[in-house]
């Protein structure tokens, strides 16, 4: 076999080895030391990134795209969850969500100064990233546990206005960024506009029409209307890419469409199954993979101090806000921790705006990368001991 045969060879099995090896992994460190799975993927997925294995690039044609369909079927799950009522009941929790978010990018902007060489833009698309938790990392987590609870609950809702608030922000400082660069204001504040109200309405027109489709056609086959919601959500991903919206954000609102038209579903659909369980290690040791460990080691003090601070205004704002909200302050401290993760949603949002024309966005994921290995590999960690100090999971109740 010669050395082009072999080079050939590691391409083609490349991914399959991989995320079997990452599989494999993660359940045997589950079963032996609780270790959640997700952080067991992303090990595998760094090291196979550190090692160049051949096959594991950006340049194979339809891994972003297929990164970003799990982690819509992901937000779908996360939207599906929201009930927008609640809000109303307790509107407390969305004033945390918003004082959280904005505490964390004031708080991280503030950080970043310390650092002369990053810019204006690119610090404020640092403060709007870290706003958002990982929806992945999070409802990985969740399933794993078989957590529900008045934390769990809290953290879904939260992680949802991270999401929204953090897509926004993103938008703002695009717009900002490019109205310097061409001094034209309608045009700049028209992109950004554009693509949030039609990433919207995308999202809400789907969840007006799955209803009809699925109406006494599916009633009776879960494996039928499993079908159905990824289609939809792949559907629903590829027209957004096809004209340039974001996919994460029109998937979160048609889960909370489907939830409010009173589309139900069952666990399995929820989580898609064995489709969703693949597609998630997929993601994990995907977005792992993407890290370059210059970035990883040039940036591990900053990397550090936003943790810190991240972690800070998160925990700060729900802690305070615990007994006027309706659970205890030690509740709250477990919620603000359970939203540690962040570094899934966070690289993709990224990619896609560097997809879209944003020059910022390898410079800002470059200044990011400390912070992203800490949440990835953590991340999934704190939020698992979070949830099992909330005593809201099975291992809790079993110990």
């Amino acid at each position: 076999m010669t050395t082009t045969d072999l080079s050939f060879l590691l391409q083609s099995i490349a991914w399959p080895l991989v995320l079997l090896v990452a599989w494999l992994l993660a359940d045997m460190l589950y079963q032996r030391w609780h270790l959640p799975r997700v952080t067991s993927y992303v090990a595998v997925g760094m090291l196979a990134g550190a090692v160049n294995l051949p096959g594991l690039t950006t340049d194979i044609s339809g891994l972003p795209f297929m990164a970003t369909v799990a982690l819509s079927l992901v937000l779908f799950e996360l939207g599906y969850r929201i009930n927008l009522r609640w809000f109303l009941a307790n509107p407390w929790v969305l004033l945390a969500g918003l004082l959280e978010s904005g505490l964390t990018f004031g708080l991280v902007f503030v950080a970043t100064g310390w650092w002369p060489e990053l810019g204006l833009h690119v610090r404020l698309a640092i403060a709007s990233l870290a706003m958002a938790s990982s929806p992945a990392g999070i409802l990985r987590v969740v399933h794993e546990l078989r957590s529900a609870g008045q934390v769990t609950e809290r953290v879904m809702h939260l992680t949802a206005i991270n999401c929204l608030l953090s897509v926004l922000a993103l938008k703002g400082v695009m717009g900002a960024y490019a109205l310097n660069l061409s001094g034209n204001l309608a045009q700049a504040a028209f992109g950004s506009v554009h693509v949030l109200f039609t990433s919207i309405a995308a999202g809400v027109l789907l969840g007006f029409l799955l209803p009809k489709l699925l109406k006494g056609r599916l009633a009776g086959s879960a494996d039928g209307a499993t079908v159905v919601f990824v289609l939809a959500v792949i559907l629903l991903t590829t027209a957004a890419h096809g004209l340039r919206l974001s996919p994460l954000l029109a998937a979160l609102t048609f889960g909370i469409v489907a939830r409010e038209r009173r589309v139900h579903l069952t666990h399995n659909q929820r989580n898609f199954g064995t489709a969703g369980d693949l597609l998630g290690v997929f993601l994990f040791v995907y977005i792992a993979a993407l890290l370059e460990w210059s970035d990883v080691l040039s940036g591990l003090l900053l990397g550090l101090v936003l943790v810190l601070v991240r972690g800070l205004a998160k925990v700060a704002v729900n802690m305070a806000l615990a007994r006027v909200s309706g659970i205890t302050t030690r509740k709250g401290v477990m919620t603000g921790l359970a939203l540690s993760p962040m570094a899934s949603f966070v690289v993709l949002l990224v990619g896609q705006t560097e997809w879209v024309g944003f020059d910022l966005a390898g410079e800002t994921l470059a200044a990011m990368a400390g912070m992203v290995l800490f949440l990835e590999l953590l991340g999934p960690v704190i939020t698992q001991r979070a949830l099992m100090a909330a005593r809201e999971t099975h291992v809790a109740q079993d110990s």
